[in-house]
């Protein structure tokens, strides 16, 4: 699937398209992927600010949807594990920047040398609110 038809489809998935997520740009070669959460009152908490929920789904597919994209058929590319650090209230509009870079795609080559090697990566992206602060950290 081209990289804009998956972003169209993704926007109006209903898990993203009722919680506010919406993704704003996935480039052309899979390297990068812009994703935003806007506030709503169905993705809000008790004291006003995004439901922790929303903000861990907000980041949830796009590490493995960009590299099982870079790497090809030849591998098999999972979630298996994640979690999440938050630093502060996240208010208002969130984003978060995907990048996916040569040396991460040759880690993964370099530790799955043999047909049906494991390796498990931990990569991390920030979710920044509108001022660029750092909100949570998704590991």
């Amino acid at each position: 699937m081209k990289a804009q038809s998956l972003r169209r489809w993704m926007n109006i998935w209903p898990p993203f398209l009722f919680s506010g997520i919406r993704i704003l740009s996935i480039s052309d070669d899979f390297r990068e992927a812009v994703i935003e959460l806007r506030n709503r009152r169905l993705n809000m908490n008790y004291v006003g600010v995004h439901f922790g929920g929303a903000i861990f789904s907000m980041t949830d597919p796009f590490h493995m949807l960009l590299t099982m994209n870079l790497l090809g058929r030849g591998y098999v590319v999972w979630d298996k594990a994640a979690r999440i650090d938050y630093l502060k209230p996240g208010k208002g509009t969130l984003r978060a920047h995907f990048k996916i870079t040569d040396e991460m795609l040759a880690e993964v080559r370099a530790n799955t040398p043999n047909d049906g090697d494991k390796y498990f990566p931990e990569w991390s992206v920030d979710v920044l609110n509108i001022e660029g602060e750092t909100v949570a950290r998704v590991f």
